[in-house]
């Protein structure tokens, strides 16, 4: 039977995502980065891509922080399957920090930070900028045994869209997860379709049958309500929260909404009073086409992140290595804010997190949503620098965020010399910037080119260990047959 609409779901989340139904998302007003249009001369779409920007007229630089991988999930997928991904689909932050950064850890709750950086090499034509310098933030790990028990409620598209080896794959899925928790952790089931329906109210993992039963049902029919299955989805997850367990909404879909209210007015006027506060949101883009701009607006506004995959060994990784490993909540609200020395410092280029700027005031303002991270989780964020040649500081970097309590700020502060940065990149910032030149390739900006990439690629390919650098330049040379 379906459940009545009391809580209802944060106003600023649904209001985002239904203008992210209507299509891409405009730039955010008053953000420390002024905003240029990079034009994708192989799309019909504009980009808003942070400009260069001098610290004599705006000396910092303010966004949230964003752990999101879906972007480098997708690309991969459309480039396996033969075709160059969606030129707006494409976040250059989110290839940055699918990649291991080999970061040392905080002893507690919280960031580290490490600041670094160095000359850029030939192959990365970034207009004047000499150098880049490397933001770094590292969250502890916490091992199975210390993390708290989990409610994870589940909002699953069962819409006519998801017939076929999407649901197939969410089934599977689920199977897959189910088997990595406790028999401690509880999980509950909220489908939708033309209209929403709890499947299973929270129930123990450990009384498995029950469980398995029902995500057995699981099978695709009608038009897709996601403001319904949000909604039941989370009164349910409200219903049941305790403040001892990790609380979670896992949104499960290709993303494509077409029933349910899509007026904002009479949205707004349709929420509730809001929910329990400490409930995070993953969403899950599952299938080889989704709306990618809806579900990232949802995760950032649901004090959560995006993920995606459409095979089963992606889905693997997504529930099995990425999601088990990362349950709970490190850090709340977390934010960066850089500030610039115009005495070394020409001028900076924040690469990505274009949708994540902030105004600079809004760094000390608590109330102001910022990022969610979770334990083991890395952050990066990359600056093309023009130096002026003199020396001194390049930047002070600082971070804010709440404990996991939501009690507490946690503060941290680094400073980058222009002495710090090098000639040489090392591996990690190598691979970074590979990363980011592929996205901007990708995003159709100028000045990029596989051709030109590629070797760069194949030599850290050849001299890395890691099977994933392995897999980037295998893109790169997968894009650069088809024309990228």
């Amino acid at each position: 039977m379906r459940r009545h609409h009391v809580a209802g779901i944060p106003a600023a989340l649904l209001l985002l995502a239904l203008a992210a139904c209507s299509g891409p998302g405009g730039t955010e007003s008053g953000a420390a980065q002024d905003m240029a249009e990079d034009v994708a001369p192989e799309a019909d779409a504009t980009y808003d891509a942070n400009a260069p920007v001098s610290p004599g007229d705006d000396p910092q630089s303010t966004f949230s922080v964003d752990v999101d991988t879906a972007s480098y999930d997708y690309a991969r997928r459309s480039l396996h399957d033969g075709s160059l991904p969606p030129a707006d689909q494409i976040r250059p932050e989110e290839f940055v920090n699918y990649f291991d950064q080999g970061y040392n850890e905080p002893e507690g709750n919280g960031f580290a930070v490490s600041v670094d950086g160095a000359e850029l090499p030939d192959w990365y034509d970034a207009g004047d900028a000499t150098h880049v310098m490397r933001v770094g933030l590292q969250t502890r790990s916490e091992p199975e045994s210390e993390r708290a028990d989990v409610n994870l409620t589940f909002v699953i598209d069962v819409s006519g869209s998801m017939e076929g080896d999407r649901i197939a794959l969410v089934r599977d899925s689920l199977e897959l997860l189910v088997s990595q928790l406790r028999p401690t952790d509880s999980v509950a089931i909220v489908t939708y379709e033309s209209d929403s329906e709890v499947l299973l109210g929270m129930t123990d993992v450990g009384d498995g049958d029950e469980l398995r039963s029902r995500i057995g049902e699981l099978y695709a029919r009608g038009s897709t309500n996601m403001q319904a299955g949000l909604e039941d989805g989370y009164e349910l997850a409200g219903e049941v929260f305790d403040p001892e367990k990790d609380n979670r909404v896992i949104l499960l879909s290709d993303g494509e909404a077409n029933v349910g209210i899509t007026e904002h007015d009479a949205m707004l006027e349709e929420l509730g009073d809001g929910i329990a506060e400490g409930i995070t949101l993953l969403t899950v883009g599952v299938g080889d086409s989704y709306n990618q701009e809806l579900l990232e607006q949802l995760a950032d506004n649901g004090d959560g992140w995006a993920v995606y995959f459409a095979t089963e060994s992606e889905a693997e990784r997504v529930f099995s290595e990425r999601l088990t490993s990362t349950l709970g909540v490190t850090a709340r609200d977390a934010k960066i804010q850089v500030t610039f020395d115009d005495a070394t410092v020409a001028e900076y280029r924040l690469i990505g997190f274009e949708n994540r700027a902030l105004d600079d005031d809004e760094f000390e303002d608590d109330s102001v949503d910022g990022g969610e991270v979770g334990p083991g989780h890395s952050v990066t964020a990359l600056y093309a620098l023009t130096l002026t040649g003199d020396a001194g500081d390049v930047a002070t970097v600082g971070v804010r965020w709440q404990d996991p309590d939501g009690e507490h700020t946690g503060s941290a502060e680094a400073v980058m010399p222009v002495a710090g940065l090098s000639e040489d990149p090392g591996e990690h910032l190598s691979v970074d910037l590979v990363a980011a030149a592929f996205a901007e390739i990708l995003r159709g900006s100028a000045g990029f080119d596989c051709e030109s990439l590629l070797p760069a690629a194949r030599a850290l390919a050849e001299s890395s260990d890691d099977p994933d650098v392995d897999e980037l330049a295998e893109l790169i040379a997968t894009a650069s047959e088809l024309g990228a």
